[in-house]
């Protein structure tokens, strides 16, 4: 339908505040975005956008039209979820983002299991550092991990994490067991890319500024170092409760350490009732937890 040309593309532009944000969102040109909206007001002869080198800006008359549009365009996606609801076995597209190591570690084994029991999903999967803008990048799902702040969004525990302070057994006959946060300015503390490591005393959160021959953003590499022999580390549990279990690394501090944190899938509150993300979200929680 004619009417509908440009409008969605106009939409997009309206929400990123940018024609680069749109064109990424909806996988076209920038050109193609600009010829549209272009068209769009044209056929509607008043200028929706004002546009300068450094942003985009509705104007009174595109604010009014955007928040119909919006409304229309959301009528539209709710039409095309319902009719999606009513298939029974999940399907279609997910996009999701991850942190990179877990991502790797934990959540990307399990989105393989899953892609395997349902034959007609698709998965686009970022892994990044990064705390992308969900809505504004067109992801339907995010695993975070620690404290939230999307307070806009449906937010689901999935598992917990918590920090282990450790080291070899070789390490602990060598230098012994520290048993108060301020003796660890008397040991080898293998540190990570920020320098600090989180306890709580007296029931109060604690940063220590820690030091030793070692510094690498990689928990895997600090595991490594750790296993033979070169100082203590603090990663989260998922790192080392295997080599916790086998002995091969040793707990200490426990009094010190920290409440645990969530691990959470983030969405978007108009892909709750979405059986593919319902069914993706479970599963994350039953094999995760």
């Amino acid at each position: 339908m004619s009417e509908w040309n440009g409008v969605s593309e106009f939409v997009a532009v309206a929400e990123t505040a940018s024609f680069t944000a749109a064109a990424k969102r909806l996988r076209l040109s920038v050109a193609q975005i600009s010829r549209q909206v272009a068209s769009l007001e044209a056929r509607l002869k008043v200028k929706l956008l004002y546009r300068t080198t450094r942003k985009v800006a509705l104007t009174e008359a595109g604010a009014v039209y955007f928040r119909h549009c919006s409304h229309a365009l959301e009528g539209l996606l709710d039409a095309e979820r319902a009719v999606s609801d009513l298939q029974a076995t999940p399907q279609g597209k997910i996009k999701l983002t991850a942190p990179i190591t877990f991502g790797e570690e934990r959540v990307m084994p399990l989105i393989n299991d899953f892609m395997v029991l349902n034959p007609q999903l698709e998965v686009e999967c970022l892994l990044s550092n990064q705390l992308v803008d969900i809505l504004a990048d067109g992801y339907d799902l995010a695993i975070r991990l620690g404290h939230l702040q999307d307070s806009s969004m449906i937010a689901r525990k999935l598992s917990a994490r918590r920090r282990h302070v450790c080291a070899a057994p070789d390490y602990i006959s060598r230098f012994g067991v520290p048993h108060t946060v301020s003796e660890l300015d008397q040991h080898e503390c293998l540190v990570g890319g920020s320098g600090y490591w989180r306890f709580m005393e007296s029931g109060k959160a604690r940063s220590i500024k820690v030091s030793g021959r070692i510094q690498c953003n990689s928990a895997y590499a600090l595991v490594d170092a750790a296993l033979k022999g070169l100082g203590l580390i603090q990663v989260p549990d998922y790192y080392v409760q295997d080599h916790i279990k086998q002995g091969r690394l040793l707990m200490a501090l426990d009094f010190y350490q920290e409440p645990e944190e969530g691990i959470w899938a983030l969405y978007p509150f108009n892909r709750q009732l979405s059986p593919k993300i319902k069914s993706l979200v479970d599963y994350l929680a039953e094999h995760m937890g």
